[in-house]
């Protein structure tokens, strides 16, 4: 499927060949958002929680009733959609040095890391109290109980900073890991490549993150090659 309006959008806020792995986009943060809803604005679920979502531009309004979402404190953040990075930027900035100079806000002007904030890959709608809670909180399974969101399973240990997330995202969230570390040379510890190892294997992709993947590639230039292998299957 083609994505006439997307590439369009690309072109203008881009006038770089692509995102080639040797490519360094001309894009912000703001501006990869403004990319993500026009991928995502047609099918998309919020990725955690599966709540439906009505757009209004580039504003995102999950429709907490249809996945029974509970607020747990925050109604405003609860009441809107926001990009979450699936490997939170702390996990991919926090070691250059524009960030020990002056935190995530002082990365702006830094290439490398603007390549790996804007990957769309990497960004996924999420009702923005749930992204405000995972903050940069690992993601486990330990099939217990934890901070609950009503009927949405997202399980959240903040004493142990850590996330136990729905099934329904499972696959996806492997998937991306194992993308955004071969791409760029990130770490995973050994009990998370396994864990990841593990979730790849029992959640298969679904025809959303097929899609999404195809879509991504014409805007982007690059596929997910660990959801391409699924999506073949």
């Amino acid at each position: 499927m083609r994505c006439p309006a997307v590439l369009l959008l690309f072109i203008i806020l881009s006038p770089a060949s692509g995102y080639g792995k040797d490519a360094s986009p001309n894009i912000s943060f703001s501006q990869a958002k403004r990319l993500a809803v026009e991928i995502h604005k047609e099918k998309a679920l919020t990725f955690y929680c599966g709540c439906k979502i009505r757009w209004q531009g580039k504003k995102g309004i999950p429709d907490l009733k249809s996945c029974g979402y509970k607020i747990r404190h925050n109604a405003e953040r609860a009441r809107r959609i926001e990009w979450e990075h699936v490997v939170p930027a702390w996990q991919f900035g926090h070691q250059r040095q524009c960030w020990q100079n002056g935190g995530r806000k002082n990365c702006t002007k830094d290439p490398v890391y603007n390549v790996m904030e804007t990957d769309l890959h990497n960004l996924q709608p999420s009702i923005g109290e749930v992204n405000d809670d995972r903050s940069n909180f690992r993601f486990e399974q330990w099939n217990g109980l934890g901070e609950q969101y009503g009927q949405c399973q997202m399980k959240i240990d903040f004493k142990d900073r850590a996330v136990e997330p729905p099934e329904r995202a499972r696959g996806a969230i492997a998937r991306t890991y194992f993308y955004m570390r071969d791409r760029y040379r990130l770490t995973l510890s050994k009990q998370q490549a396994e864990l990841f190892r593990v979730w790849d294997m029992l959640y298969p992709a679904t025809s959303w993150e097929c899609e999404r993947n195809r879509r991504i590639l014409q805007v982007q230039g690059n596929d997910n090659p660990y959801v391409t292998k699924r999506c073949k299957r």
